[in-house]
């Protein structure tokens, strides 16, 4: 027995040991060779824990700085009741030092805070040189872990956070300048905004009428909210003042000019009613009415409708002045000796006055004595009342008050001051006290929302309750098919560093920038730590505005996983950044690293935020690094950041290029702005190296760009040397999945521009960093001698972005499976570049979603400033920019692109705001490639007038005049957009592309046209700044005038005129012509050919060669030239080393035919030998002036107009998977001749369908514009209209409204003036007939854009498409 109890006392005493082991190895502070370490408070002791001391610090601290090394050890006691709160300068680790706060298997579960305190301005000697104050420096052989209680970083709201707290609603309205009138609200009796006008009685009677009508409709019982913005008494009528007065108004007979008036009641009960008036005070004084009335819902809630008219005066300091110095009798500043030095600068009456030293401490502080302090007389501070003699020298400003502006608001809110979040994961680990905060899904990024949790045991795993109520509309769906929930974040964590800052600027910290302390706490891993694991840390007021002083940085620390010899890698996990002043998590020369799980909140950035920097990638390897939950949202503070970019130079000296990845869930919100010189550029996540995996990745808001991607062709500062010369723009795009970016002011994505890494000289003047261009080109191994690799994007959701939700320049950039919604530009592919720069690639986007207005409306109120009404129903909406703003899905704008199995969804034009679901980029001066292809196209809530737009002079679209505006083409592959398989779609007035067959689509200001297409690039040299007229021999009266694409300083000029094939041109200039001239062919195959006509002067003489150019090895083989003929057949009789040109020395013309002999791969611009080029160098007599031949030229070679390809069959529209469809119609009225015998035809085609004319006279087709079956055909002889005109007009007369009428001529028209007013009723203008008459007309109560009347003395012709059915678009 007692052999067995001696057996079992051994094995448990084993299990203890062993267990013990455990528990020390994973919980640090239970290590037995830890020495309790208590060292009270005392700044000015400098600790040093070294020599394998292992130290336990178990209450709160105050330390001049700690110092770890040479096997020293500090751990954080995970047993105290009481926050430990440790304040020191700086910790450094380094040589075998070690800084433990929980691990990774035992998490720190108490609270812990570490205060980085200290002035930049103290003592620069105890400066440490590489990490410099207010630091965690990790140093060479330093470890630092770090790990706070584990915590859900972020999830999703699950359902919609409405504001003021309701379940179904609460309301909040806001407006100021722009919103004048009367503004009234119709309210239910649960508390729900049933409709809602303004009403402009300052401006017209009419609205005075208008308002008293709508109080008249409104049903009794309803709760009306009637309130005055801005001016509303000058038009007042009886109407409306006797509709107020019946329901209760006491004042609003007696409103006067700019009287705040605010009004509530319930209609059929006067006495419910509430009111309230005041007299306007003036530019310069403050007034409200305010009305607050509570109701009683049926269900027995409470709920108060708030209505405030007012005139609010804000407030604002001005500038510094120091007019005077110490020296003399004192520092006299007084308000109106400033008045004389600064005039105009000063308000009449300043409300406060303050007073600091030029170096930025508060006069109070400084123990002197002052004569006069006061905003009415201003400052003065005598030497002879200071104890030293000397005053110090001070600047002073004052506060004034800005002149008034008007505001109403509208508010129901309710009395309970919670509200219970649904969450989409389990957020038990979140506790009361902690803060949250709700992302915007709104365009603007400000309605981002903080929150303090609640204790709440009703809730649900997946709920928490919060203290307040959402001032905003936060979503918490999908909506449309897109997924627009609002990300929700936790901000705090039981592991705080912080940085201890002043409450003012101060020394030598950009105090011209800010006015608040930047020089927050940062910790920083050098070269050669020995491990570094941060998780469940929450860092505020961190980072500096210094270079190398951020938030958390790691610096050239080279690989940093298992490759580095990093056992586990080195991650940063669950931290939460907020309120810090430079960046977030800066990855510089640093490999391997995972950053996930991470929210970054309010902090200032002066350029970006997860900042990714110098990347070597020479082995390929899949880097790891995860941003999950990187909630940035920088804090705009009052003062904007006004010359920021001035110092950028300081702040930018190195380039990103961390081969890290971001992966797994990161959020990023951005809340600052900042300049790049003179570019805004602050960015959620700017990455200079696109070998970096952003996974699961929210980009919540900016004021730039969501996701940047720029490009540096050389690594420069410490990272110089680091790749090669082009690295970054070849170099192959990492993983980019689900990924979401939304309320960005710029675009939620951009793959475009790069940094300029010289310094400013005499021939490129842009400063050192500055914003240039740049082309991302993916090749294997960064290799662009090597096979392209497409950088792909997948599962990307974009919406309420105010400019682009994506805009990707580069070659082979593909998306697949993406959403876009809400968004101004919804997505933009650009090519690599502009030829010859690029070599020709593919961007394509498949299986994606584009919505035009979702059903997220967004909240009316001053954030958004730009409200206005929805194409479909014409309900008030938020909108990305301004009101008549045409909002695009997708917009081509060079190409080629391919978009293919897209669904377009709620894309709906206005009267006045030209929205459409594929567009082109306006104001484009540069190419547009014929290989712009779509296919397996659906609309869903699309008119088909909506589907796409070219583009028509006026707001936003300017003059239309430049060279890419007029070259637009698109190819419906499969018909899918037009119901024309293969067709092509041109710009209606391009005729370059056009034919006699194409159809007119007035709707798009567009034709469908079928060809076969290319692009002739031609260079001009010698001079440079002409304007090129390019003119096809079928219709030689309809010129194309290109201006060209460069600048009029440019040493040559380019134009890329879009041509069809197997044709004859002519190119004529405004000015003597070129006497260099190069044309590259682009997109011809292999024997495509045109004949080109070029006008010189008479007596010029030619050297002519054909030559290819590699654009990778920018080297140009001859391969033949060019022998004049006196015959131009000869032209024909050329081979690829010998052509023939001919000059034809009447009309000025230098004919060459221009044919491409070498094979092309697909979507390249140029055979893979390289570009085919002829080059003309021509001597010019020095007299010669215009070079336009075009008088000369024609009709000599004109040609009779043919159609080499037939235009595709229209799909039946049984076939079509849309109500709405085209109806192809063609009209004809044409006289032909055989010797002298004359013969007159007309005919109308519908559909295929024809309708012949028997008998001379009009004919009139009336077709029903709802389904677009032919109701009527009927025919006026002339030899009845000669007796009784006026059949005409009573069978118009008697049309249905809604009617499509299509009228030819046959023979000689008789009684015109009946014909006249028929037509001018029918849509008609400036009607003067001729012999030959097609028309197409409209009877009903508008006009649409495809009524057109066309005569002739011969022939007049009419072919094009209309919508069906016929609908009118709602006005703006």
């Amino acid at each position: 027995m007692m052999m067995m109890m001696s057996y079992l006392l051994y094995k448990v005493g084993w299990f203890l040991i062993l267990n013990l082991s455990a528990l020390f190895a994973a919980c640090p502070d239970q290590d037995p060779d830890l020495h309790l370490w208590n060292p009270g408070h005392n700044k000015e002791h400098q600790v040093n824990i070294g020599h394998n001391r292992k130290l336990l610090l178990s209450s709160s601290a105050t330390v001049h700085s700690i110092r770890i090394f040479d096997g020293g050890k500090l751990v954080i006691s995970n047993n105290n009741e009481e926050t430990i709160v440790l304040r020191t300068r700086n910790i450094l680790i380094e040589d075998g030092g070690e800084l433990h706060i929980g691990s990774e298997d035992c998490p720190f579960q108490k609270d812990v805070t570490i205060i980085l305190y200290g002035r930049s301005d103290e003592e620069t000697e105890g400066l440490h040189s590489y990490f410099g104050l207010k630091y965690i420096g990790v140093s060479q052989g330093g470890t630092l872990e770090l790990h706070g209680a584990h915590k859900l970083s972020w999830t999703f709201l699950n359902s919609t956070l409405h504001p003021g707290g309701m379940s179904e609603g609460g309301y909040y309205f806001e407006r100021s300048w722009g919103h004048r009138g009367i503004i009234v609200h119709v309210i239910n009796r649960i508390g729900e905004v049933i409709h809602s006008d303004r009403f402009d009685t300052y401006k017209s009677k009419d609205e005075s009428k208008r308002l008293a009508e709508y109080l008249d409709r409104v049903k009794d019982g309803m709760i009306i909210s009637v309130a005055v913005n801005d001016e509303g008494s000058a038009n007042l009528d009886n109407f409306a003042k006797n509709a107020l007065s019946k329901l209760g108004s006491k004042y609003f007979r007696h409103l006067g000019f700019r009287h705040p008036w605010s009004f509530i009641t319930v209609k059929g009960s006067p006495e419910s009613s509430s009111e309230d008036h005041v007299i306007y005070q003036g530019a310069r004084g403050s007034a409200a009415a305010k009305v607050f009335k509570l109701f009683h819902s049926p269900h027995g809630n409470h709920f108060t409708v708030g209505s405030t008219s007012e005139w609010v005066q804000d407030v604002e300091w001005t500038k510094w002045f120091n007019r005077d110095d110490e020296r003399g009798s004192g520092d006299w500043e007084k308000l109106s000796d400033l008045r004389v030095a600064f005039p105009g600068k000063i308000c009449e009456s300043p409300i406060d006055i303050q007073v600091v030293t030029v170096n930025g401490i508060p006069a109070s502080r400084t123990g002197q004595v002052f004569h006069m302090h006061d905003q009415d007389y201003g400052f003065v501070c005598r030497n002879k009342d200071q104890a030293n003699g000397t005053c110090q020298n001070y600047k002073v400003r004052f506060l004034c008050g800005k002149p008034v502006r008007p505001k109403v608001t509208v508010t129901i809110d309710t009395h309970v001051n919670s509200t219970i979040l649904q969450l989409v994961d389990d957020a038990r680990t979140w506790k009361p006290g902690d803060v949250i905060f709700v992302a915007s899904t709104d365009y603007s990024m400000h309605q981002a929302e903080e929150f303090q949790l609640l204790h709440c045991p009703e809730c649900k795993p997946n709920q928490v309750k919060i203290q307040g109520k959402a001032k905003y509309l936060h979503t918490g769906k999908e909506i449309d098919g897109v997924d627009m929930r609002a990300e929700v974040g936790l901000l705090s964590r039981n592991i705080v560093i912080m940085g201890e800052m002043e409450d003012h600027c101060y020394g030598d910290n950009a105090c011209r920038f800010f006015e608040f302390d930047t020089v927050g706490g940062h910790i920083k891993m050098g070269v050669g730590f020995k491990a570094a694991h941060i998780a469940g840390v929450e860092l505020k007021h961190m980072g500096q505005q210094s270079m190398g002083h951020y938030p958390i940085h790691f610096h050239m620390t080279g690989d940093l996983d298992e490759k580095g010899g990093y056992h586990p890698p080195t991650y940063v996990k669950g931290v939460s950044i907020h309120e810090s002043f430079s960046r977030c998590v800066t990855i510089h020369g640093s490999n391997g690293l995972l950053v996930c799980d991470d929210t970054n909140n309010g902090d200032l950035v002066d350029s970006e935020e997860d900042y990714l920097r110098d990347v070597q990638g020479v082995d390929g390897r899949q880097s790891h690094s995860a941003g999950a939950y990187f909630f940035v949202m920088l804090q705009k503070h009052e003062k904007e950041l006004e010359g920021l970019g001035k110092r950028i130079e300081e702040v930018e000296q190195r380039i990103m290029a961390s081969e890290t990845k971001l992966e797994l869930d990161t959020f990023v919100h951005l809340q600052s702005k900042s300049l790049l010189f003179y570019y805004s550029a602050v960015s959620t996540f700017w990455i200079a190296n696109p070998n970096n995996n952003l996974i699961n990745c929210s980009a919540a808001g900016s004021e730039e760009t969501g996701f940047w991607f720029i490009f540096h062709h050389v690594p420069t500062g410490p990272s110089e040397g680091m790749y090669s010369p082009g690295y970054s723009e070849h170099v192959p795009l990492g993983k980019f999945t689900n990924n979401r970016a939304h309320s960005n002011y710029r675009a939620g994505m951009m793959i475009d521009n790069g940094v300029k890494t010289t310094e400013a000289n005499a021939k490129d003047k842009r400063p050192f960093l500055s914003l240039v261009g740049a082309r991302y080109s993916p090749h294997k191994g960064a290799d662009p001698h090597k096979p392209r690799e497409p950088a792909i994007i997948k599962n990307y959701i974009a919406y309420k972005n105010q400019d682009h939700g994506a805009w990707l320049r580069g070659g082979d950039v593909w998306l697949e499976n993406c959403q876009f919604a809400d968004n101004g530009i919804g997505l933009t592919l650009a090519s690599g570049g502009t030829f010859p720069d690029d070599d020709g690639a593919k961007q394509e986007v498949k299986n994606s979603l584009f919505v035009g207005e979702s059903e997220n409306r967004g909240t009316q109120m001053a954030e958004n400033l730009v409200w206005g009404p929805s194409g479909l129903d014409h309900s008030g909406r938020v909108l990305p920019k301004g009101v008549t703003f045409p909002i695009r899905g997708m917009q081509i704008y060079d190409g080629p692109i391919n978009v293919e199995n897209c669904t377009f969804r709620k894309f709906a034009a206005l009267d006045g705001r030209h929205t459409s679901a594929i567009g082109f980029r306006f104001n484009n001066s540069w190419q547009t490639c014929p290989n712009n292809n779509v296919t397996s196209i659906t609309f869903q809530d699309v008119p088909i007038t909506s589907r796409v737009f070219f583009g028509e002079p006026g707001p936003w679209f300017h003059h239309l005049d430049l060279d890419g505006d007029k070259t637009t083409i698109l190819h419906d592959v499969d018909g899918s957009v037009s119901q024309f398989p293969g067709a092509y779609i041109v710009k209606h007035d391009n005729w370059l592309l056009r034919h006699s067959d194409c159809i007119d689509v007035p709707d798009w200001r567009s034709a469908i046209c079928s060809g076969h297409y290319a692009q002739v690039y031609i260079q001009a040299r010698r001079p440079a700044n002409l304007k090129m007229k390019m003119i096809k021999d079928e219709y030689s009266n309809k010129p194309l005038y290109l201006k060209g694409a460069l600048g009029k300083h440019s040493h040559y000029q380019q134009y890329q005129p879009v041509v069809m094939l197997q044709k004859g041109y002519t190119v004529h200039w405004d000015g003597p012509a070129p006497q260099e001239v190069t044309l590259w062919l682009i997109n011809f195959n292999q024997n495509d050919w045109i004949r080109v006509g070029l006008c010189y002067p008479q007596g010029s003489t030619f050297n002519i060669i054909s030559d290819i150019h590699n654009r990778l090895s920018k080297r140009t083989f001859k391969t033949g030239y060019f022998l004049r003929t006196q015959q131009m057949d000869n032209l024909d009789r050329g081979h690829p080393s010998r052509g023939y040109y001919f000059f034809d020395e009447d009309t000025g013309l230098l004919f060459l035919k221009v044919k491409a002999h070498k094979k092309r791969e697909a979507f390249a611009f140029c055979s893979s030998a390289g570009c085919e080029r002829i080059k003309i160098k021509a001597s010019i007599p020095k007299t010669s002036r215009i070079s336009d031949c075009a008088m000369k030229a024609y009709p000599k070679y004109s040609e009779m107009p043919t159609v080499d390809v037939p235009m595709p069959q229209r799909i039946p529209t049984e076939q079509l998977t849309t109500n709405d469809h085209f109806l192809e119609v063609k009209l004809e009225s044409y006289q032909t001749r055989f010797f002298h015998i004359r013969q007159d035809l007309a005919y109308v085609d519908i559909n295929g369908r024809k309708f012949y004319h028997a008998d001379d006279g009009m004919q009139i087709v009336v077709i029903d514009g709802q389904s677009g079956k032919v109701v009527d055909n009927r025919s006026f002889r002339n030899a009845i209209l000669r007796g009784i005109p006026v059949h005409v007009e009573n069978y118009v007369a008697s049309m249905k409204n809604n009617s499509i009428t299509l009228i030819t001529s046959k023979g000689q028209i008789i009684s015109e003036r009946p014909w006249n007013r028929v037509l001018t009723q029918l849509g008609a203008t400036n009607v003067k007939l001729k012999d030959k008459l097609a028309f197409v007309g409209f009877k009903g109560n508008f006009q649409p854009e495809w009524v057109k009347l066309v005569v002739g003395e011969e022939v007049a012709k009419l072919h094009e498409v209309l919508p069906i059915p016929v609908v009118n678009k709602l006005k703006l």
